[in-house]
């Protein structure tokens, strides 16, 4: 079975819909980019992967060790680079509850570095992750 199905609905966007949910993502292209930038660009979608999938893995582990991550939160950005246009670099800032021990950020820190997102990006683009214990 298929994971999404997609169709390209002029104008630049597309909708994909994940099929066993039936969840829809639009896509347009970016400004810089012929679009009109009033939805998630594909590109911005592989940034937002990436921070969503760190969570999730830190989600796991945190649920292990009986840690609550309720709360936490982070920002991605993402830089582009030309010729060809492809994405250079993505920075994600984790915001974390500071109840956090040394020992439980350490755990944390070093799932998130090793989620299927992260290891499935070309090694060229560089991930800059930051964690902010407040």
């Amino acid at each position: 079975m298929s994971t999404a199905t997609a169709r390209y609905a002029g104008h630049l966007r597309t909708e994909a819909t994940h099929v066993a949910s039936g969840n829809i993502i639009l896509t347009d292209a970016p400004v810089d980019n012929h679009g009109r930038g009033e939805a998630f660009s594909p590109t911005d979608l592989v940034s937002a992967a990436l921070g969503s999938c760190m969570m999730t893995i830190m989600g796991i582990v945190a649920e292990r060790h009986g840690l609550n991550l309720t709360g936490a939160s982070w920002d991605v950005t993402k830089h582009m680079l030309a010729e060809p246009r492809r994405i250079g670099q993505i920075d994600v800032t984790f915001r974390m509850p500071a109840t956090l021990t040394e020992k439980e950020q350490t755990i944390l820190e070093n799932a998130a570095r090793t989620c299927p997102v992260a290891l499935s990006l070309n090694p060229e683009i560089r991930q800059e992750v930051r964690f902010i214990y407040e």
